[in-house]
């Protein structure tokens, strides 16, 4: 007797939501290693000549070009994906990713080759960068357009898991080696982070094989109705819905990098903490946010997307000060209160909703190219500079470093706003 098609499309669902999740994880996990690295290690290893907070904001340049190169790889990754499909671009942006993480983990420091050092990481930093931008697209838009209508929300939020996810497992991986003697650890224990992820990439690389190809680009496939340039056609129909995603990501993205980056250069350097007490309140605020992103993608999908995303920014607002404040006293316990409240009533209410949410306002024909783009473009002035703008507002204390949260917070208010909901909207 045969399975019900219900059943087996539930089962198929289920599958492309964990191995959506699977995925990510391992490319988060490869993309923030690096901030973790650039925040603890780099200033010393390929910028040793200059000024302490100088090699810090040196390190952060390097890791900002990442952000650079994400557009470019939403805009190619995202071109290819709406013509010949989602799972082929995601098996490649996997191997992209790992090579280039890989990569850095043999990489020869400053001691060693001089300033080339520096160049050939800035160089692999690109290829990070330019994997992870068409990654993401490609990942969400496997699980919204497998989901059923009602619970696009909640599906499309598992791939987000992987951020938690791999800034949980990159944070571990790192703290561990961090333990190591400080020359042992600066000499070899940092390599060791980024060279396990050609194991995670196979793993990877497995599970993506194993999924199939979404039924809204197979029918469209079918039709021969795909768009010959999608991201020009995107341009010309839907150049307001690119802006509005790009507004409703700032927040979100911008304050994440503060917290789960920024916040080891701030515990460390302006508060004097052992940088593993932050690591560790960032591992605990990972590891909630891992449950609170499903939490409230389900939410949006009974609620609404603009109702949980504006109060998830809200927070981001509200708390801005208070984190700072919290993170001042140098306490343990209220350090990890600064970072789990944010990672879990301020990240995950946006970044939850967010797949479904940028998803469902392109059409079949642009989405990859659309959701790519409007949050690519909006991770590099929001996640890739804020480390580098925060470290800059560093002496002038905590009420400057709130005011810029504050103030991207309100740009993803009146986005958000200006915005339709788009939970009933549907996904041909």
């Amino acid at each position: 007797m045969s399975e019900p098609v219900s059943t087996r499309r539930t089962g198929s669902i289920r599958l492309v939501a964990v191995a959506s999740m699977i995925g990510t994880t391992i490319e988060w996990y490869d993309f923030f290693l690096y901030g973790t690295a650039a925040a603890l290690v780099f200033n010393k290893l390929f910028f040793p000549t200059f000024d302490p907070l100088v090699g810090t904001l040196a390190a952060f340049g390097t890791y900002s070009v990442g952000f650079l190169a994400r557009p470019i790889g939403g805009i190619v990754i995202g071109h290819y994906g709406d013509r010949i499909g989602r799972k082929s671009m995601l098996v490649l942006t996997l191997v992209i990713m790992g090579v280039a993480t890989f990569g850095i983990g043999l990489l020869p420091t400053y001691a060693r080759i001089g300033p080339w050092a520096a160049v050939v990481l800035v160089i692999l930093r690109l290829a990070q960068g330019f994997g992870v931008g068409g990654e993401w697209g490609g990942a969400v838009l496997m699980a919204v357009e497998h989901a059923p209508s009602g619970k696009r929300g909640f599906y499309g939020s598992w791939p987000q898991i992987g951020v938690p996810a791999g800034l949980l497992l990159s944070t571990a991986v790192f703290a561990w080696f961090a333990r190591l003697p400080e020359d042992q650890f600066l000499s070899w224990g940092w390599r060791v982070p980024f060279l396990l992820s050609i194991v995670l990439v196979v793993v990877g690389l497995i599970i993506r094989l194993r999924i199939l190809e979404t039924p809204a680009f197979e029918r469209l496939k079918a039709s021969r109705t795909e768009s010959r340039r999608p991201v020009v056609e995107l341009l010309r129909t839907q150049r307001k819905e690119v802006l509005l995603a790009m507004g409703a990501r700032l927040a979100e993205n911008g304050a994440f990098y503060i917290y789960s980056v920024f916040s080891l250069v701030y515990g460390t350097q302006k508060v004097g903490m052992n940088r593993q007490v932050i690591l560790n309140a960032v591992l605990i605020g990972s590891a909630c946010g891992v449950f609170a992103i499903p939490f409230f993608g389900a939410m949006s999908d009974r609620l609404g997307r603009r109702p949980v995303y504006l109060f998830g920014a809200s927070v981001t607002a509200l708390f801005a000060y208070p984190m700072f404040w919290l993170l001042d006293t140098g306490s343990p316990g209220l350090v990890r209160l600064a970072l789990i409240i944010p990672l879990v009533f301020a990240h995950a209410p946006m970044y939850g909703p967010q797949a479904a949410f940028l998803s469902e306002l392109f059409g079949t024909r642009v989405r990859y190219s659309g959701a790519s783009l409007g949050s690519q473009l909006s991770s590099v002035i929001a996640g890739g500079l804020s480390p580098f703008i925060a470290t800059a507002l560093l002496p002038y204390g905590r009420a400057a470093l709130a005011s810029y949260l504050v103030a991207m917070a309100l740009v993803t208010i009146v986005a958000v706003l200006m915005a339709s909901e788009t939970r009933h909207q549907t996904i041909d």
